[in-house]
């Protein structure tokens, strides 16, 4: 039925409808971490991108992973180890520690300790903070005997907390006046990491204070149409510029880690928690290693974490045939594609495409235990073929969930209903111009088995009509609807197909298009485009030809554009030249062919014999090493002389012969004049004697 692209336009639509549905985790990200972390000869770069790498790969559950534990491990008890220590490999190396397990002793621990607390004491900037109280918190976790406490806590978190703006961010200095929100995230965390350490409690009024920059930072949130929540970055400094992904996973590290250690209610909005999320799947697989571990990391803060845990609702596929018969399916999970608690989705209401208004449903989906999918049997009656936003929301069943998971409310999810469009009444027809009578008509065949060859001069008019009806009857008008008119000389001419109701026609003026079709008679390929995203059956067919009689062209009329040339006509390969060689002439008798090698021959047979006549020796024959090496290579020479003449004979061609014999007849020169040149100087002492 005509070249039909249903297939790639259904292919097309899921991959658009895809970008506004937001999935959990998947082994998409397992592979693109595999191809990204590949380490160089065993190891990374550095012990950051070491961490980066063991931390991606533990949150995404990877075991097979590359084995780098013993490059790491040395690297990091060269770091620990060394009397001379910088505060971020230090960091960084303590970091991978906790992962690998290296082999560190009690009493390491104990002295990186002793030298961290006396470093606090001298720490003038947040990073200095950071990497001073997150190394003690390390350590805390991994030597659990080593004594990490802060006597003075108070002091350090105040001294943090000196850094904070009235808009929630932080500076990185105190001699610095701009703020950042990536450093509002690690001095959230560097925050919980002194709670934790505190030999005492912090004092209450400081956690509230912390707790309003909070509510003042995710005030400053930017939002997307689609209920996605960001944090940006605007400063840029020595430090670089950080970009959304990294600053907002930087605050969700912070935020989650200040909730869990000091036991706060943070009482933070479900739906922007939701909307961070949304945030982070919405980046898709990322394109590099740091903003994989960025994505991943802050999903894990999420995942884990006691202020909310979001709740993602996902389609399997956004596309639904009524051909087919599909089923709307649902999938709700974690972020990273956990199990979500007990719960039921409700389809609330639809919204047509191009319309506010909406029909009210209030379903119920049926939940199926087996594949943990919610599953709506069949579409609502009315929905024909074409684009829908569902309006979906997650209700939890268990009252104490409502406290842990955030649903963020109502969740509107844009899916596209395909099915198959009938064409019907399909006809071509010239016109007379001045009376519209029908001069020719042909009914098309959508099959494409049938042509039409059409004939029609610049006072006719061309005329093609069709109807489209949905699968419900209705009539149906397609995103793409094209004629195209293409002359012998590769001129295009592209008509749009207007619509009335449910029919589609075209009328085409040939005594108006003259300047358009440059006065080009001849013929011209007739083809018909129709498509849309939900047309299932979307057709390109070629429905034949039509022979223009168009007037001759005005001295000052315009030329048709010169049509680009193939490039593989003019650099592809060229035709194959056969070429029939001439019949070999007939030879002569093979008698006649034996006296002649004969009579060749005689010559060479009588210098042989004359050499036996003239009692030719070898007693001049140089002894020395060198003029005897000189004289045996020009024997040679001449006896490859006389091979190669018999190979030209029997098989070389006289280019190959005068080329090899050039290479030749020159070295035989060089090695014959020092022969010679040996010869007659021996000669010449004999005769002095």
């Amino acid at each position: 039925m005509g070249k039909y692209l249903g297939i790639l336009i259904v292919a097309l639509c899921t991959l658009i409808c895809e970008a506004a549905i937001f999935r959990p985790i998947s082994d998409s990200h397992r592979s693109a971490a595999l191809e990204l972390l590949t380490p160089k000869d065993g190891s990374f770069t550095s012990l950051k991108e070491t961490f980066e790498a063991l931390r991606t790969f533990k949150v995404l559950g990877i075991g097979h992973q590359p084995n780098i534990k013993a490059k790491a491990c040395k690297s990091v008890v060269d770091t620990v180890r060394s009397p001379f220590f910088v505060l971020k490999d230090l960091f960084q190396a303590l970091r991978v520690n906790g992962i690998l397990k290296c082999e560190l002793n009690e009493e390491t621990f104990a002295g990186i300790a002793s030298r961290l607390k006396d470093s606090m004491n001298n720490a003038s900037s947040l990073l200095d903070y950071y990497y001073s109280v997150g190394s003690l918190a390390l350590i805390k976790g991994q030597a659990s005997e080593v004594d990490v406490q802060l006597g003075g806590a108070d002091s350090v978190f105040r001294a943090i907390k000196a850094l904070s703006q009235s808009d929630g961010r932080w500076r990185y200095s105190s001699n610095n006046p701009e703020s950042s929100t990536f450093a509002a995230g690690i001095a959230l965390e560097s925050l919980a990491g002194v709670i934790s350490l505190a030999s005492s409690e912090i004092d209450h009024s400081l956690i509230s204070l912390v707790k309003n920059d909070i509510s003042k930072l995710l005030d400053g949130v930017e939002k997307y149409d689609d209920g996605t929540y960001y944090l940006d970055e605007k400063l840029v400094d020595a430090h670089g510029l950080q970009s959304p992904l990294s600053a907002s996973s930087a605050v969700v590290r912070g935020i989650t880690a200040f909730a869990t250690t000091s036991n706060e209610d943070l009482n933070l909005p479900g739906d922007k928690i939701l909307g961070l999320a949304r945030f982070f799947l919405g980046v898709g697989i990322p394109g590099n290693a740091e903003d994989l571990f960025y994505q991943l990391d802050a999903l894990d803060s999420l995942e884990n974490n006691r202020v909310s845990i979001p709740l993602i609702l996902s389609l399997p596929t956004a596309v639904i045939s009524l051909t087919r018969r599909d089923q709307l399916k649902v999938n709700v999970n974690t972020v990273l594609g956990s199990a979500a608690p007990s719960l039921s989705v409700k389809l609330k209401q639809i919204f047509s495409s191009g319309s506010k208004d909406a029909s009210i449903i209030d379903q119920d989906l049926k939940f199926d235990p087996e594949n943990a999918v919610h599953l709506l049997d069949a579409l609502p009656e009315y929905m024909d073929a074409g684009r829908y936003i569902l309006s979906l929301e997650i209700v939890l069943h268990n009252p104490d969930d409502k406290k842990i998971y955030a649903t963020g409310g109502r969740t509107k999810i844009s899916i596209y209903v395909t099915g198959f469009i009938e064409v019907d009444h399909a006809d071509v027809a010239v016109l007379d111009s001045d009376l519209g009578n029908v001069e020719t008509e042909n009914r098309v065949d959508l099959s494409g088995e049938k042509t039409h060859s059409l004939s029609a001069n610049h006072l006719q008019k061309l005329q093609l009509s069709f109807q489209l009806t949905s699968p419900l009857g209705h009539a149906f008008k397609p995103h793409q609807a094209f004629l195209k008119l293409t002359h012998e000389s590769k001129v295009e001419h592209i008509f749009v197909v207007g619509s009335s109701g449910k029919k589609f026609e075209i009328i085409l003026d040939f005594l108006g298009l003259v300047e358009k079709f440059f006065y080009l008679s001849g013929r011209y390929d007739i083809q018909l485009t129709v498509g849309d995203a939900v047309m299932e059956n979307s057709f390109f067919l070629h429905l034949g030809s039509i022979e223009l009689d168009l007037p001759e062209p005005p001295e000052k009329a315009a030329r048709s554009p010169p049509q680009p040339i193939d490039p593989a006509s003019r650099f592809g390969p060229k035709a194959e030249i056969s070429h029939i060689f001439r019949a070999p002439e007939k030879r002569s008798p093979k008698e006649l062919s034996l006296t002649f090698l004969a009579l060749v021959l005689l010559p060479f047979v009588g210098f042989l014999m004359g050499l036996l006549r003239l009692q030719v020796n070898l007693k001049n024959f140089p002894k020395a090493s060198a003029p005897a090496t000189f004289s045996i290579l020009f024997h040679l020479c001449i006896a490859a002389v006389l091979t190669l003449y018999l190979l030209f004979w029997l098989k070389l061609n006289l280019f190959t012969t005068l080329k090899t014999l050039g290479f030749l007849g020159i070295f035989l020169m060089f090695v014959g004049h020092r022969t010679l040149a040996y010869l007659a100087s021996s000669s010449a002492k004999l005769k002095s004697a």
